[in-house]
């Protein structure tokens, strides 16, 4: 297994780091957060979508809203 150090840089942890506390961010939000130009930010985005970095972008439900005093979702392998 290759040490995460050499499958990405500090640039992609910021761009993580970004994405984690606002999923919606635009592309060209990210690249200014990030300093790079929304081309090279979009790349290195995709890049970490294929080799899996990021699995996939969810809405967290307010379940108070929906009527639920509890909201539970299991998924079993």
């Amino acid at each position: 297994m290759k040490d995460i150090s050499e499958s990405i840089d500090r640039i992609d942890l910021r761009i993580l780091d970004c994405m984690q506390k606002n999923g919606r961010i635009s592309n060209l939000k990210l690249a200014e957060a990030v300093a790079l130009s929304p081309t090279a930010v979009l790349a290195r985005v995709q890049r970490l979508t294929k080799e899996g970095y990021i699995l996939g972008y969810e809405a967290r439900l307010n379940p108070l809203k929906l009527g639920a005093g509890m909201l539970v979702f299991a998924s079993i392998h």
